[in-house]
């Protein structure tokens, strides 16, 4: 059987470099233009495709670019340009929705994979879109039943792609959910100017409503239950399930979320993946992995649409439900690889003995520990303050520039 792929967002360095040493197989991320997560806090550019694709290929990671906004006609160009560079570059695949990139792409020999915009939920439409691509990312709508019936036709039909090998199928396995038709939302563009299918989505969907009458105006404030945001996808519970259906790639969302959050998702679904390849899968492994992924930015956990599941099963709460989050607290100034010890600026708030952080690296993504034998002017202390200088053992090397931050529980 062909190894699923554990496909990780990466929206900076840090989350590039997290999701590797979380154990992804490949990642996925966006450029300036032509972003799905045009907010994200670090994108990155068309000179970045390159260096991206370097770090890796040298890890043995695969890269995609997704392009997968729309495309007026004052921006034909720029899309070409970014198709140019990709086939330049060594990027692996791009992820696409617009024809036009499709068509573009597919006459320059850049391989075409096909975006959840397209909502594909049968396997006539798999044909159709094999002329051009050889993944598609199946509709979010889809029950369990629907994806291993359309996985299973594809082989007996041998729908294959532009390369030759049979069509490959990706699904989401865990993040964000939008209540809109596999993302596609103008609710955004119609109230705030901001277009979802541009990568600027604002989000009004997760926002508290006034309804009102308008034959009394009479109002009532939907404030008990947010009737349009939806609970965020998570299947680690069901993973074995979804890897029996027969799709070749298992795609994290999140390219806007902390490196952090890429580190821990990756490294938890990681750990189920092996853990149902060693028949090991069981059901405290499964409570362990749901308490750790609570740890991190969620709003509310959700099997989706895979068990076909009604709208009132997912809808939740605005904002996330973490139970931990974290504070900065200060800079890397200097690193002693013999001694693998930081010195570090506490530039925010105090440390501690015994607390748990995390250092946010370009170069090693997230470095996790627990504060010992911190030390100042060359003393052992128990506790440092905000502008105090201060040595500690890290597990990896870090670099000047670093951010240093604590983990806290949320209140």
């Amino acid at each position: 059987m062909k190894k699923i792929e554990l496909l990780a967002p990466a929206g900076s360095y840090e989350a590039l470099h997290a999701a590797i040493k979380a154990g992804c197989d490949a990642i996925y991320f966006g450029v300036v233009g032509f972003n799905m997560r045009a907010n994200a806090s670090a994108a990155f550019t068309i000179e970045d495709l390159k260096e991206i694709a370097r770090i890796c290929h040298e890890a043995d990671v695969r890269c995609y670019l997704a392009l997968n906004t729309l495309v007026y006609d004052q921006s034909i160009d720029d899309m070409k340009a970014v198709i140019d560079a990709v086939k330049a570059s060594t990027v692996d695949a791009v992820i696409m929705f617009d024809p036009s990139v499709i068509q573009y792409a597919k006459e320059q020999g850049v391989e075409v994979h096909i975006s959840t915009q397209h909502s594909i939920s049968n396997i006539d439409a798999v044909k159709f879109f094999a002329q051009w691509s050889d993944r598609v990312v199946l509709a979010r709508e889809l029950t369990l039943e629907q994806i291993k019936h359309i996985t299973e036709q594809i082989k007996e039909q041998n729908i294959c792609g532009p390369q030759g090998r049979l069509v490959e199928v990706e699904v989401f396995i865990h993040g964000a959910m939008c209540v809109a038709v596999s993302g596609r939302c103008g609710m955004s563009l119609y109230m705030y100017n901001t277009s979802a299918n541009c990568g600027e989505c604002s989000q009004p969907c997760r926002r508290t409503f006034t309804v009102t009458d308008q034959a009394t105006g009479k109002q009532l404030d939907v404030d008990n239950e947010y009737v349009m945001s939806t609970e965020d996808l998570c299947t680690i519970g069901m993973l074995d399930e979804i890897v029996d259906s027969g799709v070749v790639s298992l795609k994290i969302e999140g390219r806007g979320r902390a490196p952090e959050y890429v580190d821990e998702v990756v490294r938890c679904y990681r750990e189920a993946l092996d853990s149902i390849e060693g028949k090991t899968y069981i059901k405290e492994k499964i409570a362990e992995w749901n308490k750790r992924l609570g740890t991190v930015f969620n709003r509310g956990m959700s099997e989706g649409f895979y068990r076909g599941k009604a709208f009132k099963y997912w809808s939740g709460e605005y904002g996330s439900k973490a139970t931990q989050t974290r504070q900065f607290v200060g800079i890397v100034k200097h690193f002693y690889p013999k001694v693998s010890v930081a010195e570090i600026e506490l530039q925010a708030m105090e440390l501690h003995g015994g607390d748990s952080c995390i250092i946010l690296s370009k170069t090693e993504g997230v470095v996790r520990f627990t504060v010992e034998n911190m030390m100042k002017d060359e003393q052992p202390v128990k506790e440092a303050f905000q502008k105090d200088w201060i040595t500690v053992k890290v597990p990896e090397p870090v670099k000047h520039g670093d951010q240093l931050f604590k983990i806290i529980p949320v209140k």
